[in-house]
């Protein structure tokens, strides 16, 4: 696979991105070449807004499964603690 796309007649380099759009829909990619704007930009917008809050869900999830594990660990510590306090005495 080439890494440059003759556009006009300029070489320039073929972003992943690109080939991801281009893999999806060949005459979307060559519209988004030529600098045609997109017709459904508020649908745009708001794929977009989803996939930053789906972001943040996704990091709140890990921060929250990243907590429980903690307090996991720190209750067996209490625990242990406890029980060689009481076999001690």
């Amino acid at each position: 696979m080439p890494c440059c796309a003759r556009v006009g007649r300029a070489m320039r380099p073929i972003r992943a991105s690109e080939i991801g759009s281009f893999l999806f829909c060949k005459r979307a990619w060559w519209y988004q070449v030529q600098g045609l704007e997109s017709q459904n930009q508020k649908e745009l917008a708001a794929g977009t807004t989803f996939h930053a809050e789906h972001g943040r869900n996704v990091l709140a999830a890990g921060l929250l499964r990243l907590g429980g594990w903690i307090i996991l660990a720190l209750g067996l510590i209490t625990l242990v603690v406890l029980l060689t306090l009481q076999w001690l005495k």
